[in-house]
């Protein structure tokens, strides 16, 4: 089924008159209203919270409107961890999710007083040393990342985990908690990630079949009392018209379910976390790009400003996303072509023999759920800028949230010959 877009032709028309394409749009309202839907489903457990994924959408823009509808942030890098701390996210607010960390990362976090949710065993040792040659004191609070190694569900993009690089095996994690206990950790968070963009509504019910037991075990076998459970992200959204979105009032109460027939009954009811990026933005982003060429040889190719520098993900994994001609009609006599930018890489593509209405130069194209992982993944190749950033209000005005990049924010990091220069 079509989404319906959260802005009219004339008013998109309007925005390429006060900003250059491509930009890529965030509707807030539909952020607002997957925030609240996710608080509802789980509103029946004590102290939830959501963590936003930073790298799906790394924007203080973003991350300012998410705190002020109670989200924290799910980090990786000291980078992740500044834009939330600019955006005014510090604290407890903040999961950091190491993974091959450097010290500093871990100093960073402690210093804003985030979680840290250790990836091996190894970093327990790590993580001490970092600290101590920082002069800070250990946290209460620590997390720990759990790979079973198996699990009832896989998928294309996280793929089968014994070849996964993340977490810890159990016996492993029981080691960890007992190490971190004698360290004085006071407070133990227990974490999992084990499918990407599902939208298999059995997959929180699952992973929570997997983790809840192991609590369980956890307190058998070291005496401690986990106090809380992150289920990470994992939950998708539906790129392609047939796809269903997923019901997350209905997850939630499946995992309610879960929850008190194995935790519950047992004497734990533990706060449940989830780290939901691409599923609060990613339905919400829209790329607004210009026809700018048209190439008739073996394929019809319609060439557009935008990239994979822009949105990666069609490059990438040849994901698909919905694209939208403004103002015109899907037929079936429409014609087939291929959709391409920019780049001296022939995987540049947004779409591969698909049906759009007949293009001409200068028709904006609108290239659906492109909210998260897509411009965030982006680069510069052959030195091109990515777009600018905006989210449309509520008001209906658009706000610049990032400018498009320059080619001089390209060359600020080069280093210049200066006398060079000057010859020049």
């Amino acid at each position: 089924m079509r989404k319906e877009l959260p802005f009219s032709v004339e008013e998109a028309r309007a925005f390429t008159g006060i900003y250059p394409t491509p930009m890529l749009i965030y509707d807030e309202q539909g952020i607002r209203e997957t925030v609240a839907s996710v608080q509802q489903a789980f509103a029946w457990n004590k102290g939830f919270c959501e963590y936003f994924a930073v790298k799906a959408a790394p924007v203080p823009g973003i991350l300012r409107l998410l705190k002020s509808l109670g989200c924290g942030t799910d980090c990786a890098s000291i980078t992740e961890l500044e834009l939330s701390r600019r955006s005014g996210i510090v604290g407890d607010r903040i999961v950091f999710s190491s993974n091959e960390t450097e010290p500093e990362e871990y100093v960073h976090t402690a210093k804003l007083g985030g979680i840290i949710n250790l990836d091996d065993l190894t970093q327990v040792e790590n993580l001490e040393k970092a600290l101590i040659d920082a002069d800070l004191p250990f946290p209460d609070t620590i997390c720990c990342r759990y790979n079973p190694g198996r699990f009832a569900m896989s998928n294309d993009i996280m793929g089968h985990l014994y070849d996964s690089k993340y977490g810890m095996m159990k016996e492993q994690l029981f080691e960890a908690y007992r190490k971190l206990r004698e360290l004085g950790v006071k407070k133990f968070g227990l974490h999992a990630f084990l499918q990407s963009c599902s939208l298999d509504e059995t997959y929180y019910p699952k992973l929570c079949e997997e983790l809840f037991p192991l609590a369980l075990e956890i307190r058998e076998k070291t005496g401690i009392t986990v106090s809380f459970i992150d289920l990470s992200g994992g939950i998708g959204i539906p790129y392609r018209p047939e796809e269903k979105p997923v019901d997350i009032l209905r997850i939630g109460e499946k995992v309610h379910e879960v929850y008190d027939r194995i935790l519950k009954s047992a004497g734990m009811e533990p706060t449940l976390c989830t780290e939901l990026g691409r599923f609060i933005t990613g339905a919400h982003g829209y790329l607004l790009t210009k026809v700018i060429g048209l190439k008739h040889i073996y394929k019809e190719y319609v060439g557009v400003d935008a990239s994979a520098c822009d949105m990666m993900r069609p490059a990438m994994y040849g994901a698909y996303h919905e694209i939208r001609v403004l103002g015109k009609t899907p037929s079936e006599e429409d014609p087939v072509v291929d959709v391409v930018g920019q780049l001296c890489e022939n995987n540049d593509k947004f779409a591969i023999d698909r049906k759009l209405p007949k293009v001409e130069i200068g028709d904006l194209l609108v290239i659906c759920d492109s909210g998260a992982h897509g411009r965030s993944m982006g680069y510069n190749y052959n030195g091109r800028t990515r777009c600018g950033e905006y989210l449309l209000q509520k008001d209906r005005k658009l706000k610049q949230i990032r400018r498009p990049e320059e080619i001089k924010d390209l060359f600020a990091t080069f280093d210049i010959d200066q006398e060079f220069q000057q010859k020049q």
